[in-house]
């Protein structure tokens, strides 16, 4: 379930959820896990959807790429029991 920043109906009905869960599972809070993923392109490539740059450079400029350039993916993740982290 996606909850939005105006999206006031949504946050109350995780937090009522989250409430029973608790209220069944005492230690329920222990058990969330937060990930995420960035992708980092060993080229020095930007990926443009996930990233804003602002310059006085010609952004008309074309810049060849390979095709497949070599990067690095890594995930980390933050829980009660401290941090999980991989590179790929």
């Amino acid at each position: 379930m996606a909850i939005h920043q105006n999206d006031h109906q949504a946050r109350r009905r995780f937090v009522e959820w989250a409430q029973n869960e608790i209220a069944v599972v005492p230690d329920f809070h222990k058990r969330i896990l937060f990930s995420d993923e960035a992708h980092f392109w060993l080229n020095g490539y930007v990926n443009k959807q996930n990233c804003r740059i602002w310059g006085e450079a010609n952004p008309q400029v074309y810049v060849e790429t390979p095709l497949h350039p070599e990067k690095m993916t890594v995930w980390c993740a933050l829980w009660a029991g401290g941090i999980l982290l991989q590179k790929r």
